[in-house]
């Protein structure tokens, strides 16, 4: 896993580059917080750069990453707050595009659909945290995953429980391709579906592999896609339009 989180990282820092979701800034105060809660260590060379938290003498100058047991321990210090809209990816604490009407709608009415093909053969998570590793756990806007009678209580699932994901894109398209799907691909999850909605079409990446997705498709207009651990077929066009 250390393998894929460093090119899920470098993905990372090309697509901040390229004007994806910011890397959620910290202040002076919620700098010392991490120190005093532990999540930084004294022996740590560290520094706050313009509200990112920076390897010292690192060449060139790098981000500390975080891994998911110091993200949650940020909540429980009060750092992070249920008003912040941000997923850990690759080790970096992002901020969440915000969500446009489109967006939202599109949401909707494809999570109406998979409730209610699901049943008790799938449960149908939306906008929750799937946890891949110790350095990620991104929200997906949807996701099937296997059934459980507890709904996943006890523990956020994992990539062994996931049959699809589904990123609905508007102006997160970039974070979705260029840092994600890799992301989802280097933790095995069996089929991610893209769909971006300015361009009008739904992107199906299959077969997840250490390079990606060795499978991708592009579907649009009557197109069917089957959707994985349910016997449902929903038409592209309803996906990106309604109806």
């Amino acid at each position: 896993m250390i393998l894929s989180m460093t090119i899920a990282a470098r993905e990372l820092e090309e697509g901040l580059a390229g004007g994806a979701p910011a890397r959620r800034l910290f202040n002076v105060h919620e700098y010392h917080a991490m120190a005093r809660a532990g999540i930084l260590r004294h022996d740590e060379k560290l520094e706050l750069i313009e509200g990112t938290i920076i390897r010292k003498h690192a060449a060139p100058p790098a981000p500390r990453l975080f891994n998911v047991d110091e993200y949650y321990a940020m909540a429980q210090a009060g750092i992070l707050g249920e008003d912040d809209r941000v997923e850990l990816i690759a080790g970096e604490v992002v901020v969440m595009s915000p969500i446009g009407s489109r967006h939202a709608g599109c949401v909707k009415a494809l999570a109406g659909l998979l409730f209610r093909a699901a049943g008790r053969r799938a449960v149908i998570s939306v906008q929750d945290p799937l946890r891949l590793g110790s350095s990620a756990e991104p929200q997906p806007d949807l996701a099937v995953l296997a059934w459980r009678a507890d709904s996943y209580r006890s523990r956020h699932p994992e990539p062994k429980d996931t049959h699809l994901v589904i990123e609905v894109a508007d102006s997160s398209l970039d974070l979705d391709r260029e840092v994600k799907l890799p992301l989802y691909a280097s933790h095995v999850i069996p089929e991610v579906w893209v769909v971006d909605l300015r361009a009008g079409i739904i992107e199906v990446h299959r077969t997840p592999g250490p390079d990606g997705y060795a499978e991708s498709s592009a579907h649009t207009g009557s197109d069917l896609l089957a959707v994985p651990g349910l016997d449902l077929e929903i038409e592209a066009s309803r996906i990106i339009s309604g109806g």
